[in-house]
């Protein structure tokens, strides 16, 4: 028996070395299908060559088709992988199937949010094999005891959620969550930004519709003032970024402001906030009157990022300190009816929902 054991310990050491050389493993992703949604992982085998290699076999043969998660802390980690959660009569060993067939790789590799890492037996370091768990916040004290294989770069906010699952004592998830399908894929190339080629007169040809919950607000956007910030906000606007946002903050006769992330109905993705980032100020001399749209910040000018205002009175004491990009030029009945909306410490008694920007294009003929 231990022989036999020994025997499948060599293969799995030795797998990824007979098939796919490590340049070709950190070239592949996963995407995992389960009833909860889908997420993707990419592989480190320059961090653990032997356990990325063999879960990428155990994928090519479907090994994780039809298993569940079977333990769950709430925000910490969601784990999975063994080949017994297939046999739901079979909950009773659910976490003590697929083990002892990789010797662990430790590195510098992290166990932060998103990280995926080896289960082991108990007491045996070297007992790794398909079982795997996710962190869902950073877990530190992991760090130096397990392998890091692999990351989450799309679809953590199904991790976070599935992590959220009520469980019994032992951590099993009350509800059976499935892991579907899973499928190799090649890592598709970098994706270019929007609007990232166009000229400052190009960008000038763009306008912006904010659908909100009380009506559409159409603003035209000043590229010759502040080119990095209409880019950027065109660009937010396009990967669908202020979708599900809310206006946050109402000062009659002053502000309403919106475009902050933590008010979007459903957390953003790994995809979005690639594109999330904070901005060097552009000041310039136009004067913060109504209809003028405006980037807000904190205590560093430069840390504007996508919450922005539209000025709905006189707003001088923010002239040369916030950088003006656009301005209102249709709707400002319905800025005037969100600015009406009962607010407490400024913060709307109700949900004003920015649902959209749409871009469109003007036609100069």
């Amino acid at each position: 028996m231990k022989l036999a054991i020994l025997a499948w310990l060599v293969l799995a050491q030795d797998f990824y070395t007979a098939t796919k050389t490590p340049e070709e493993m950190a070239n592949r992703q996963a995407v995992f299908e389960t009833t909860r949604g889908e997420f993707i992982i990419e592989f480190l085998p320059e961090k653990a060559p032997n356990h990325v290699g063999y879960v990428m076999k155990l994928i090519e043969e479907g090994a994780y088709n039809g298993t569940a998660f079977h333990r769950l802390i709430k925000y910490g980690i969601v784990q999975g992988g063994d080949p017994k959660t297939k046999d739901v009569n079979a909950v009773a060993e659910y976490g003590t199937g697929g083990l002892g067939f990789l010797k662990r790789e430790l590195s510098d590799a992290l166990h932060i949010r998103g990280a995926l890492s080896a289960v082991q037996v108990p007491g045996d370091p070297d007992s790794a094999g398909s079982q795997f768990f996710i962190v869902v916040t950073d877990q530190p004290a992991l760090d130096g005891q397990y392998t890091v294989f692999a990351r989450v770069v799309e679809g953590i906010n199904v991790i976070q959620t599935i992590s959220e699952t009520p469980t019994d004592e032992n951590g099993l998830p009350t509800e059976r969550i499935e892991i579907t399908n899973v499928t190799l894929r090649d890592k598709p190339p970098p994706e270019i930004p929007p609007f990232s080629t166009e000229t400052v007169e190009e960008l000038a040809t763009y306008r912006a519709v904010l659908e909100t919950s009380f009506g559409e607000i159409t603003m035209e956007l000043f590229p010759h003032l502040a080119p990095n910030h209409v880019r950027n906000f065109l660009r937010l606007a396009k990967i669908g970024l202020y979708d599900g946002v809310t206006f946050h903050r109402v000062v009659p006769g002053f502000v309403i402001q919106t475009g902050f992330v933590e008010t979007r109905a459903e957390p953003p993705s790994e995809r979005l906030m690639q594109y999330f980032g904070n901005l060097e100020p552009e000041f310039n001399a136009t004067s913060h009157v109504a209809g003028i749209v405006s980037m807000a910040h904190g205590e560093d000018p430069a840390s504007g990022n996508s919450s922005f205002f539209i000025v709905t009175g006189n707003a001088s004491p923010l002239d040369n300190l916030y950088t003006v990009f656009g301005r209102i030029v249709d709707g400002m009945d319905v800025v005037q009816q969100i600015e009406a909306v009962p607010a407490e410490n400024e913060a709307p008694l109700e949900r004003v929902e920015l649902m959209k920007v749409r871009i469109e294009q003007i036609d100069e003929h």
